[in-house]
């Protein structure tokens, strides 16, 4: 998503909140993921895991003692639905906050919030929302999961920049702190969409069933499939 938020990056009250809400949406991910996991997709969800892990580990700075980087919430989404997508995020970011000190405790719902829900809501949504109006073809799963990754990370920054304007602490203004996520979050969206793009392109071209997000369109092809064997 947008960045690792530090500790007292938001007051009190706002980080109580934002924890609040991301202990919410794991509680209703555990329960959603119930639905999405099989045999195929539990372990994909492992090595999902770690691919955000060592994604997120590149970090750049962005100013006003925070740093952005790759987020992998949309890539996640994806590729083993978006439910299982909040669980793997919040894994990544609970081990990174608890093991190597990267994003606050006290922020870490807010970095769950951002980063783990945000993207992987906005990511996913757009993606399905282009698979509909898109041609029924595998190959429109990978560029319309880069559009939406593109647009899941300056949409998690826009959040914190709501969340700092509620709540912020530093020593900065809402304006400049609004122009350096949004503008230097755009440019890591593009990252996000490419690596999206190679990553869900890859898969697609070897076993396409492994891709949550294809397997609407697989099943569209095959009743089409059937449909003209029935007519001939």
């Amino acid at each position: 998503m947008t960045m690792h938020v530090p500790d007292g990056f938001l007051d009190a009250p706002t980080s109580i909140a934002t924890g609040a809400v991301a202990v919410a949406a794991v509680g209703v991910a555990l329960r959603g993921a119930r639905r999405e996991l099989d045999d195929k997709t539990a372990p994909l969800a492992g090595l999902v895991a770690a691919f955000v892990f060592a994604t997120q580990m590149i970090n750049f700075p962005v100013g006003a003692g925070t740093s952005g980087h790759l987020m992998g919430g949309a890539l996640a989404a994806v590729l083993v639905g978006p439910w299982s997508a909040v669980l793997c995020v919040s894994v990544v970011l609970i081990v990174q906050s608890l093991l190597f000190a990267d994003g606050g405790i006290t922020a870490l719902g807010t970095n769950i919030l951002l980063i783990a829900v945000t993207t992987v809501v906005v990511g996913w949504f757009v993606t399905k929302v282009l698979l509909k109006v898109l041609p029924k073809r595998v190959g429109m799963v990978a560029p319309a999961a880069a559009i939406g990754a593109f647009v899941s990370v300056p949409a998690a920054a826009l959040v914190f920049t709501g969340l700092y304007a509620v709540g912020g602490t530093a020593d900065i203004s809402l304006s400049t702190l609004a122009t350096a996520m949004l503008g230097w979050h755009t440019i890591i969206g593009l990252g996000e969409a490419a690596i999206t793009f190679l990553a869900v392109g890859a898969i697609l071209s070897v076993r396409p069933d492994l891709v949550y997000a294809a397997r609407g369109v697989i099943a569209d092809r095959e009743l089409v499939i059937k449909a003209k064997e029935s007519v001939a």
